[in-house]
């Protein structure tokens, strides 16, 4: 027996989550949000969409990017966003770390059935 705990954040609208975060986190790594979104096998229109999306619901910005040309373009997360980022990492981490010790404690009767 296991769970799925899945953490979402509001604020009029849902505004980060992990696919958000995801992308994001693609985006540190790869430098590129068209390169995030290729490897997440999301189109480059949907990422801008969800980045979007994040930003005005947010009320920050998420992303600085430079268009392609001579040296090629590219993709930076803004101070906030990386604060941001690993404040959602660190929540989410710490509620799974609890919900794991308080899964065990409630279903430890039916988690020895199914070994």
């Amino acid at each position: 027996m296991t769970y799925n705990l899945t953490i979402r954040l509001y604020t009029e609208e849902k505004c980060f989550g992990p696919g958000i975060a995801q992308l994001l986190h693609r985006v540190q790594r790869l430098h590129s949000l068209r390169a995030a979104a290729m490897e997440m096998d999301m189109a480059y229109s949907k990422a801008w969409k969800i980045l979007r999306r994040a930003e005005e619901e947010l009320g920050i910005p998420l992303l600085h990017s430079v268009t392609g040309g001579k040296g090629g373009g590219g993709a930076v997360l803004t101070d906030e966003a990386v604060q941001l980022l690993a404040a959602y990492d660190g929540f989410c981490a710490e509620i799974k770390a609890y919900g794991d010790k308080l899964f065990e404690e409630k279903f430890e009767k039916w988690m020895g059935n199914s070994k």
